[in-house]
This record gives structure tokens, C-alpha cells and sequence, in this order.
């Protein structure tokens, strides 16, 4: 199985790729990419630029990692309760190439992380309601709340017993509904 692992921050220091790296550990048997957000870094997305220059190539090579992966796991960091700059205008660039959807349809498990109470809540909530009207099939979500209390950097696994759990139970479930997909 391959996973594409996409932690929606350009931070070097992202919380979220600390998460998503995580949980791409914890898939068994896995060809695993973890997508740097800088890779991609593009002009912002303007109509007009659109017309004069066309969608920029990172934009289609972010497409093409998407389109060989067997599973997604995306990890959102939340800039004032929705995407971070980084991640909307390379979803923007992609959502912009000719007779394709964002996410192809590819199996993901959307997950937020932050420093607060609501773990990301309101990122998450507003990639579920955007990702399936750009091809995204989310089979499930997940958020760590106090992601500072909640994971253990040195470790660089989830500390909290109970939310760890409920991650690897998630995983699984996703592993095996891409297991299913495979036969």
C-alpha cells in the first residue's frame, strides 16, 4: 500500500507533520511519502495569473503524488479556524488543472492537531464539507486536542492513552477498508 501523508503547514516545526508522520507509522506494510508544503510553494492564486501563465507544474506534481497513492492521510493545521495559506493555494493551483478532481477519490483519513481545546475542530470542519465536492473521500477523521499535553515529541508518538487508541483504531479501520479496495 502507498500513502501519500500531507501536513497541511509550511512550518518547519509543524505540529501537524508530527502528527501525520506519526500516524503513517502506524500503518503496517506501507510505502510511505510525507509531503513537504514548501515543495510546492507557488504565486497565489489568481485568475488572471491562471490565464496568463497556466496552472504552475508543482500544482500538477502535487496531483500526480495524489493520483499514486492507495490511501491519504492529511493532517490540516488551523490559521484562524480554516487552512493554513500554504495548503489553500496549493489546493487553489490544483483544483484549477483540466478534468480532475483534487483528491481523485483516493481513500483518506483527515486529521487536525493544535494547541487549543479544539484540536483543529474548525479546519476539520470545513474540509469536510469542502474535500468532497473536489473528489476527497474521507472515510474518517481525527483530532488531537492540547497537542502540546496530548504528544510526546521526544517520542514523537501521542501520549494521551485514550486519543491513541482511538487513532489506531481509525488506522485500521482505514487500512482494511483499502485492503478490501485492493481484491
Amino acid at each position: 500500500m502507498k500513502i501519500l501523508a500531507i501536513a497541511g503547514s509550511n512550518s518547519e516545526t509543524s505540529i501537524n507533520k508530527l502528527l501525520v508522520s506519526y500516524a503513517t507509522s502506524l500503518v503496517e506494510n506501507a510505502e510511505v511519502e510525507i509531503v513537504d508544503m514548501n515543495d510546492f510553494e507557488m504565486p497565489i492564486y489568481k485568475h488572471q495569473r491562471e490565464v496568463e501563465s497556466g496552472v504552475p507544474q508543482q500544482a500538477v506534481n502535487f496531483a500526480e503524488k495524489i493520483d499514486a497513492a492507495d490511501l491519504l492521510l492529511v493532517s490540516l493545521s488551523e490559521h484562524n479556524g480554516t487552512y493554513s495559506t500554504a495548503f489553500k493555494n496549493v489546493f487553489d493551483w490544483t483544483s484549477r488543472i483540466k478534468n480532475r478532481a483534487v483528491w481523485n477519490e483516493v481513500p483518506m483519513l483527515l486529521m487536525a492537531t493544535a494547541p487549543g481545546g479544539r484540536g483543529g475542530l474548525g479546519v476539520l470542519e470545513a474540509a469536510e464539507k469542502r474535500f468532497p465536492l473536489h473528489g476527497g473521500n474521507i472515510i474518517d477523521t481525527f483530532t488531537l486536542p492540547f497537542f502540546n499535553d496530548n504528544f510526546d515529541k521526544s517520542a514523537q508518538k501521542i501520549s494521551n492513552e485514550e486519543k491513541d487508541n482511538e487513532l489506531k483504531e481509525k488506522i485500521k479501520k482505514i487500512s482494511a477498508i483499502e485492503s478490501i479496495l485492493e481484491k
